[in-house]
């Protein structure tokens, strides 16, 4: 079974995220969606939050095609995660040449810790290569509306904290 770990903060989780789970989801037997719970980090939505919201949002945006997606936290290097999982593959998302530049030194870090494990690369399509997380965030953060960017279960979790237009 081939196995792609998919690592990320998911603070929140956005259509571009889902758009690549979906697709990665399509090439992988198994997709572990690995939701990095960083301790010195402040997140807007806690990592039992982040984690509930990623399975629901994957529910409902996937339907059948999450059939084969996992979604778990993991602290420390992603490999260590990976290989955990048994996954020989990490999948990465690019939404502009600035992505490729810091995604590769990523990547071949990785291969340096992890020969193993190797990283593919997802284009974000086309209608999602603007999005992030911190973009939402600070829309959101300002009353702005968010909705088209996000699924449905970060709209619920994000009522009370950042006001929606």
């Amino acid at each position: 079974m081939t196995t792609a770990l998919y690592p990320g903060s998911f603070d929140p989780v956005t259509y571009g995220h889902l758009d690549v789970i979906g697709r990665a989801a399509g090439v992988f037997e198994r997709v572990v969606v690995a939701l990095l719970a960083n301790p010195r980090k402040a997140p807007l939505l806690d990592a039992g939050e982040r984690l509930a919201t990623l399975r629901e949002a994957i529910d409902e945006t996937l339907g059948e095609a999450a059939r084969g997606i996992e979604v778990a936290t993991f602290e420390g290097l992603t490999v260590e995660a990976a290989r955990r999982c048994g996954a020989h593959f990490i999948v990465r998302g690019l939404r502009a040449v600035s992505d490729f530049e810091s995604e590769m030194q990523i990547a071949h870090t990785n291969r340096k810790l992890a020969p193993e494990v190797d990283t593919i690369f997802f284009m974000t399509a086309l209608e999602h290569a603007y999005l992030s997380s911190t973009l939402v965030k600070e829309i959101a953060a300002f009353g702005g509306d968010v909705r088209g960017m996000v699924p449905p279960a970060v709209m619920r979790r994000l009522g009370p904290r950042a006001p929606v237009g």
